[in-house]
């Protein structure tokens, strides 16, 4: 499904991606709600789930964070707040389906689909995000105002956990009903308010800082320095001062850490994968207690079971000449030649039946990764199936 219009995604990601807005109506016109009001309200109770209710009422804004009890809808007024979900899709594998035609933009940039629900005249106020986000209406309006350019320092009022602008200038404002899209580049400032009750989808894609990935580059680098290697120099000469440090230590010094932390072709990627792939600490995945065996798993299959990816773990892949490698929740598979092809299959597809996977299991190495990752937990049964 081609959410973009008349765009192709390559169009979109030329002229549009991290550049400038975007509005498309009518993206998914035929697009029906996969939850109710009082669902994602129930969402929202349980343990576990990341919900925040703001409520603003005349300049003054408050936030509450879940898990909520249902006196706490109960009490609400009839507008003025708005109920945010995240990481909905985490908790409610069906709702893939909404990040699936967003999916030209690679999955290790997705962060989550959050959605919310408002009163009339619910808002979280006028704001910039540091991430892009694609909104997608569901049921109800929404009035958007958007600015025509990033804002790079913006001077904040902070609320709770919100950062309100002070001073909101709108370029440009409109209307968004069901099955319209808007998307914002990072640091465009934008304030929404529903004109009724409404639902709004948030595709929201991260972006690593520099510093998380130095950090973490370092980290794995200092994983493979010996650490009884020591400072030497042999070819040290007298000087005339004892107290400067010479050109020919940073030289050395210099050299020291350029090896370290070179960057070569794998050593980079199999940092970043498992980088990237790091789930959050909540999702993390859980091994089975009564781990399948072989058989049980193939029977499985053979009868019209499936298989699911954990929808709170991160999968991604690295291909390579003759083998390719399979990152799952930091963790590093090495794929040989005979069975690399299942790296882009289970990165791609998030159910698996017998026909996808028979000629696979032909391999003994693929039935002992694709049995591996199912008592690790990175593959699910859902055995009511």
């Amino acid at each position: 499904m081609n959410v973009l219009g008349r765009l192709s995604p390559s169009q979109f990601l030329t002229e549009y991606w991290q550049k400038r807005p975007l509005l498309l109506r009518q993206a998914w016109p035929s697009f029906e709600d996969p939850f109710t009001p009082e669902e994602l309200a129930g969402l929202a109770c349980e343990e576990g789930v990341e919900g925040r209710l703001v409520l603003e009422r005349e300049g003054v804004w408050k936030v509450r964070h879940g898990p909520f009890r249902e006196t706490d809808f109960l009490d609400l007024p009839d507008s003025h707040w708005t109920l945010l979900v995240q990481d909905a899709e985490k908790q409610a594998p069906a709702l893939d389906a909404i990040l699936e035609p967003f999916r030209f933009v690679p999955d290790w940039r997705v962060d989550d689909l959050m959605i919310s629900y408002a009163a009339p005249q619910g808002s979280v106020g006028p704001h910039v995000d540091n991430y892009d986000v694609f909104l997608l209406q569901g049921a109800g309006r929404r009035r958007w105002q958007i600015g025509d350019r990033p804002i790079l320092a913006e001077e904040g009022v902070e609320s709770g956990d919100l950062r309100l602008l002070k001073d909101f200038t709108a370029d440009h404002e409109w209307i968004l009903e069901r099955g319209d899209l808007l998307y914002l580049p990072p640091r465009f400032a934008h304030f929404g308010v529903a004109l009724e009750p409404c639902l709004t989808y948030s595709i929201g894609f991260r972006a690593p800082s520099h510093q998380a990935l130095l950090s973490s580059y370092a980290d794995f680098v200092l994983e493979e320095v010996d650490s009884q290697a020591l400072y030497a120099d042999p070819d040290l000469t007298e000087q005339d001062n004892p107290g400067r440090i010479s050109e020919a230590t940073l030289t050395t010094i210099k050299a020291l850490l350029n090896g370290a932390l070179h960057a070569d072709e794998d050593n980079l990627g199999g940092w970043f994968g498992r980088f990237i792939t790091e789930p959050k600490p909540a999702f993390a995945a859980s091994a089975e207690t009564d781990p399948w065996t072989d058989e049980e798993l193939r029977q499985h299959l053979e009868q019209g079971g499936a298989l699911e990816r954990n929808p709170g773990s991160r999968f991604a892949y690295i291909e390579r000449v003759g083998h390719s490698l399979l990152f799952i929740d930091g963790q590093e598979f090495a794929l040989g030649s005979a069975i690399a092809d299942l790296a882009p299959l289970l990165a791609r597809q998030r159910v698996f039946a017998w026909p996808t996977l028979s000629t696979a299991f032909a391999e003994a190495a693929a039935r002992d990764l694709i049995l591996d990752l199912v008592n690790e937990g990175y593959l699910l049964i859902y055995e009511d199936d």
